[in-house]
């Protein structure tokens, strides 16, 4: 056998351990908001130590975690040096979503059903931690001479921006990678991906008895006229190609309202959060101009309403860098063969946290464990699920690509 078949017989063997690792990391809730992410990271650390893999547990001041409204942060470093050479980061993310409503299959069970286990962050991206893990105790099996190092970099703050997960990492100096590959949930290599920028619209007007609505200014007509103008822009931006594929065109969505006292009130105020999706072309000063722009023009439609405008979150678009070829090659290639069919590198429509990493100068790309496409894994929607062949696979694609890399001359 040579030592890819030697990697897939290991990977094999300890299937079923590694099913168990990512059942015990879907039983331990991260739902974020709140935040409380502290029980998760130490939960995993326990874990990890317990198979050889030391673990580092870093935990973020709490007035930073705070700050970035959260709860608690620890986020975790395992360190594996096998010799001089470049450090290639592996980085998935344990905070999630809340689970929401409709579940069948409980969304912290970890159930099995059909081959496929579910609960929230089965697909994003808890199961990454053991298929990264697990790559890493692949690669260690066979005793190869290795070049270089890996860090296994498990972090708590991906969907609320990364501030204080990977980018405090990077800030203090705790790591440093010459290449990285995060967490995917689907067989492409992902090279680039949309940025986001949300915001936080309030419309203030006057209350008043609903008997007498002409002693009030109603916030909600003009925040309707807000949402108007906002959704007529949401059908300009089909207008805007990218040149990236896998990566359509801008788009906007309002996800959250709030507002209003009680039936029989004129409401006073009512707040809007956006989600505004940038194509790698796009200019986020720009944009964010742009739909400030739009919404201050669309509230003076509505005499005595006012406007305040606060940004969430700016997550500057993925644009590869040049150095991150090796990587791009070795997935592709063992992509390819693992799976049986070609497996391209493209764009996603998605923001993570690679971003991060690039922007410091550290080639990245996106790959672990998923289905063919995004939406069958159900993310972030109810019953959320990763087929256990994809996972598996994938494993045998990261520890094979790991072998490429740390072998190169």
């Amino acid at each position: 056998m040579n030592h890819y078949e030697n990697l897939d017989a290991w990977i094999d063997t300890h299937f079923d351990e590694q099913v168990k690792f990512l059942q015990q990391l879907i039983q331990v809730p991260t739902d974020t908001p709140p935040g409380n992410n502290a029980p998760h990271a130490e939960r995993a650390a326990d874990l990890l130590d317990a198979m050889g893999l030391q673990t580092e547990r870093h935990v973020v001041p709490a007035e930073l975690v705070k700050a970035a409204g959260l709860q608690t942060i620890t986020n975790l470093i395992v360190r594996r040096k096998y010799g001089a050479g470049r450090t290639i980061a592996l980085n998935a993310h344990g905070d999630v979503v809340p689970p929401g409503e409709g579940w069948v299959h409980a969304p912290y069970g970890g159930e099995i059903d059909g081959g496929k286990i579910y609960g929230r962050a089965a697909a994003v991206s808890k199961c990454d931690f053991s298929t990264y893990a697990f790559a890493v105790r692949a690669l260690e099996s066979l005793g190869a001479q290795l070049n270089g190092n890996v860090e296994l970099l498990f972090t708590y703050d991906e969907e609320f921006g990364g501030e204080v997960g990977p980018a405090w990492l990077l800030q203090n100096q705790l790591t440093r990678p010459d290449l990285m590959i995060a967490a995917g949930f689907s067989y492409q290599v992902i090279t680039a991906h949309n940025g986001c920028l949300q915001m936080e619209v309030t419309v203030h007007g006057k209350m008043a008895h609903a008997a007498i609505p002409s002693s009030g200014i109603d916030a909600l007509q003009g925040a309707t006229k807000i949402l108007s103008a906002l959704y007529a822009q949401n059908t300009l931006y089909q207008g805007i190609t990218s040149q990236v594929e896998g990566i359509t065109h801008p788009y906007l969505n309002v996800g959250m309202i709030e507002g209003g006292t009680n039936t029989n009130v004129v409401p006073g105020r009512v707040t809007l959060k956006l989600d505004r999706r940038m194509i790698p072309e796009e200019n986020p000063a720009e944009v964010e101009a742009h739909i400030r722009k739009v919404i201050t023009d669309a509230a003076a439609e509505t005499a005595g309403v006012s406007v305040d405008i606060k940004r969430i979150l700016l997550a500057n678009a993925l644009k590869p860098l040049p150095g991150n070829k090796p990587l791009v090659d070795a997935l592709q290639k063992h992509a390819s063969d693992v799976f049986g069919e070609a497996i391209p590198a493209l764009g996603t429509p998605l923001y993570t946290d690679v971003r991060i990493f690039c922007e410091a100068g550290i080639p990245g790309v996106i790959y672990g464990a998923g289905p063919r496409t995004v939406l069958e894994s159900n993310a972030k929607r109810a019953d959320e699920n990763l087929d256990l062949n994809d996972l598996r696979r994938a494993t045998k694609v990261i520890a094979r690509s790991l072998l490429d890399l740390l072998t190169a001359a």
